[in-house]
């Protein structure tokens, strides 16, 4: 009797490796079981109220629906909303008219009313850095205009000690985000808070500007290379713009070519009626 054959099996050069769709198609498996455990663990929460959601890094419905997106018409200099429009040209505000600002223009996500406040302090002060890519993708899509002729981003500097006691610039991270959206260099070099400040809150227009006059500048080792570019720079939010308005100042007076303005929220001005 002639003992079993034992199954033949091809030399270790000669198995085939895994089929690439297959490893894919296991490496998403992978990665939605583990996406399930996260979401039984840590269930998805509204980045303003921490309502439960469906996916993670978004609104609950009420939150969406509370937050007043900047849609045109809107001043074209400002990117504060107006009541109505002319046509399809340029609009400007009787404030951008009569007290034209030092940037080029200004664009913004949304209003600066409770849900926008609340993702803000969110951000800076209760290190929700999670909401930072979701903040960041909705900025790039408000500043698509601006960023389409940008050479580089600018975050608003932190002094070095309020950087040491929270840790992270909320603008360098907002910055990141937008950068990596639209494909821009991020330059937080480029720009140096000289002296610290005491925090903008609580200050009227007039004590804000006082409050950070000369607080900026351009590093020497910068001046060459921002020279003739077309900057955004980039913040939080934007209430008298006396911060943007010190950064702006110290950006051209160092050769900067053009510095746009692109924030998350903007306190928008009263109703004004547009000027083509």
């Amino acid at each position: 009797m002639e003992p079993p054959l034992e199954p033949t099996r091809a030399p270790a050069d000669e198995v085939e490796p895994p089929h690439p769709a297959r490893v894919t198609q296991w490496r998403g498996l992978g990665r939605r079981l583990l996406r399930g455990l996260v979401d039984v663990a840590l269930p998805p929460a509204c980045m303003a109220c921490r309502a439960a959601v469906d996916e993670p890094g978004c609104l609950c419905g009420q939150c969406w629906s509370r937050l007043s997106f900047i849609a045109p018409p809107f001043c074209d200099r400002l990117g504060t909303p107006l009541p109505y429009g002319f046509g399809d040209g340029r609009l400007l505000s009787p404030a951008a008219r009569d007290a034209p600002p030092a940037y080029g223009k200004a664009r913004a996500v949304a209003e600066f009313g409770d849900v926008a406040r609340d993702l803000i302090h969110a951000l800076k002060y209760a290190d929700r850095l999670d909401i930072a890519p979701p903040m960041g993708r909705m900025m790039a899509r408000a500043g698509a205009d601006i960023l389409a002729d940008a050479q580089a981003l600018v975050p608003v500097p932190l002094h070095r000690l309020r950087l040491w006691r929270r840790r992270f610039n909320q603008s360098a991270a907002l910055a990141g985000v937008i950068g990596r959206a639209a494909g821009l260099p991020v330059r937080a070099g480029w720009l140096d808070r000289q002296r610290a400040t005491v925090p903008q809150v609580g200050l009227d227009r007039a004590a804000r500007a006082r409050n950070v006059q000369g607080a900026f500048a351009v590093p020497d080792m910068a001046k060459g290379e921002l020279r003739g570019r077309r900057l955004v720079l980039v913040d939080d939010v934007l209430t008298t713009g006396a911060t943007i308005d010190a950064c702006v100042k110290a950006l051209l007076r160092a050769g900067a070519g053009r510095v746009d303005v692109l924030v998350f929220a903007r306190v928008a001005d009263g109703p004004e009626a547009p000027i083509s």
